[in-house]
């Protein structure tokens, strides 16, 4: 990936870059009750691997497209 594309999709959200966001979203975590993590933990990243993948390039795009604008607007004549 060019370097500074690779720049672009690391452009903060808050306190972390989008892409971050969704993959800490989408982890999997044990619960900490027993009784939970026996009767609810069913979650599995690899079953939802391709509507990860969909939405990471998803979030890619439009972080790409948001810098383009940014910096048309910057270049812009005032």
């Amino acid at each position: 990936m060019d370097g500074a594309l690779l720049h672009e999709l690391r452009v903060p959200f808050g306190n972390r870059s989008a892409l971050d966001w969704v993959l800490d979203q989408h982890k999997e975590r044990k619960p900490r009750d027993p009784t939970i993590r026996e009767k609810f933990d069913t979650y599995r990243f690899a079953d939802h691997k391709e509507r990860v993948i969909d939405l990471l390039l998803r979030v890619a795009t439009v972080s790409v497209e948001t810098m383009r604008i940014v910096a048309a607007l910057r270049d812009a004549p005032r």
